[in-house]
């Protein structure tokens, strides 16, 4: 049975000139890409956050650049992870693991 895992944590990214993931660092551990990045749209189910707007946010949110893939580690481990980068930062967040 798969298991969703919500992180919302730093990682590093390391991406193609084009943007798309190579390479994840999360936790000290080192992941490569091994499939085909999905890019997330805003049409995408549960793409970037689940849960309800507060009423007093006037705004509706930022859409950030957003991408599943599966990453291996060193060890032989396969996740499947949710990433975002942060528009004003330009730093990478890991949204959500899927093992």
């Amino acid at each position: 049975m798969e298991t969703m895992t919500r992180v919302d944590e730093a990682v590093t990214v390391w991406t193609t000139d084009e943007g798309v993931p190579l390479r994840l660092v999360w936790r000290a551990h080192r992941f490569r890409v091994s499939d085909v990045p999905t890019r997330l749209t805003s049409t995408y189910p549960g793409w970037q956050v689940d849960t309800a707007f507060d009423p007093a946010i006037t705004h509706p949110p930022e859409l950030r650049e957003s991408w599943r893939f599966q990453g291996t580690g060193e060890g032989g481990e396969t996740l499947v992870f949710d990433v975002s980068r942060d528009p004003w930062s330009q730093g990478w967040r890991l949204l959500r693991t899927y093992d």
